[in-house]
């Protein structure tokens, strides 16, 4: 059994319409591709051999399971952030709008899970297309989304009295994120700059990232600061300032109250609305981690691919940041799950078969007064 192409060097000449390497018999990639399509396919992935069909059926089954978790887990964050009224914030705007990004990142899908199964370029430039089109839109339109999201943390912990977005300011936000993001998925779509191509398996598209022209080495540089690393320089420099103001913050409350001979200067109430505040960052930090870990992979493939050694990019190494990209997408909505208290209660209220444990601040509140107000025990 050879390597699948997950190293595997290429074979020493292209070829176009010759679809089997003469030396083993295999079939090469794309030999199940009509003529008139192989022009939409960068020469590098005619190189190698065909992997084989388990190769293809996992990955299918792999885009499955990620379609249906995802689907499942942001439509319950869009339904119970755009529904509830205690969710409809200027903040959770953009919970809404990250949760639609990994649902379009999702529904594209079907295509890479019908060409898998049909091991190659079924669908053709068409859904080609569609696919690399609603990619861009998702994972471009997610990173801002993240790099606003970690904005609305930071002004919400650094200046919790005035720093809080207003619902008007959101919507101005995501409506700049939406008018960034299109562009970068248009100018490739209608080919003015750039084109999309399918890449690795052929199952999947993406931007052209190999053909060896000064014009698309400019795109791909372009869309590589634009699209990663701006978002990312927000996101490190935003999540870096509230690390730091928490710290000091705690630091100085510490110090007074050492000062003061006292435990603590919060009452149980701030305590309580001060724990909820720092799981809702905690959770921020998680899915702006997770954006982090996925994307990066996938950029650096793309400069390689630019700018380096192209023989490093064989066909099964490039599906493996294609898989974490979706990983994200599936992962995001569990996390709010988890760490989003109030998002906790209106599941547990909504859906009370999911079993959800989630005690709400009033709770706690209340429970507290009530021991703090109960008198003492007398014994007879």
């Amino acid at each position: 059994m050879n390597l699948l192409n997950w190293t595997m060097a290429p074979l020493p000449q292209a070829r176009l319409l010759d679809s089997v390497d003469r030396d083993s018999g295999h079939h090469l990639l794309a030999w199940n591709v009509p003529p008139e399509e192989l022009i939409h396919i960068p020469e590098h992935w005619l190189l190698y051999k065909e992997p084989e069909a388990s190769m293809h059926y996992l990955l299918g089954l792999i885009y499955v399971g990620f379609f249906f978790m995802s689907i499942i887990g942001n439509g319950l964050v869009i339904w119970i952030f755009s529904t509830s009224k205690i969710l409809r914030t200027a903040s959770n705007m953009f919970v809404v709008n990250l949760a639609f990004c990994d649902f379009m990142m999702m529904l594209k899908t079907p295509i890479f899970i019908y060409n898998s199964f049909s091991r190659g370029y079924a669908l053709g430039h068409l859904g080609c297309q569609v696919f690399a089109f609603m990619g861009s839109l998702s994972g471009i339109g997610a990173g801002m989304t993240n790099a606003c999201i970690s904005y609305d943390r930071f002004t919400t912990i650094t200046r919790p009295f005035d720093g809080k977005l207003s619902r008007t300011k959101a919507i101005v936000m995501i409506i700049f994120v939406w008018m960034y993001t299109v562009p970068w998925a248009v100018l490739p779509l209608t080919e003015v700059w750039g084109r999309f191509v399918p890449e690795g398996y052929l199952t999947q598209c993406s931007f052209d990232y190999l053909t060896n022209t000064f014009d698309n080495h400019m795109f791909v540089g372009v869309i590589f600061v634009c699209s990663y690393v701006i978002p990312m320089s927000m996101i490190i420099y935003f999540y870096s300032q509230i690390v730091s103001k928490v710290f000091s913050h705690e630091k100085a409350l510490r110090e007074q109250a050492k000062k003061m001979n006292v435990d603590s200067l919060r009452s149980n109430q701030q305590q309580a609305s001060q724990s909820a505040e720092l799981r809702i960052a905690k959770a921020a930090i998680t899915i702006c981690s997770l954006f982090v870990a996925s994307w990066t992979p996938y950029a650096v493939l793309a400069l390689v691919g630019a700018f380096g050694d192209r023989a490093l990019l064989t066909p099964g190494v490039t599906m493996i940041p294609a898989c974490t990209c979706k990983l994200v997408a599936c992962i995001d909505p569990y996390v709010y799950a988890i760490s989003h208290p109030k998002y906790r209660l209106e599941l547990q209220r909504r859906l009370p078969w999911l079993a959800i444990k989630e005690s709400s601040a009033s709770d706690v509140q209340s429970t507290a007064t009530e021991t703090s107000a109960m008198p003492p025990a007398t014994t007879t």
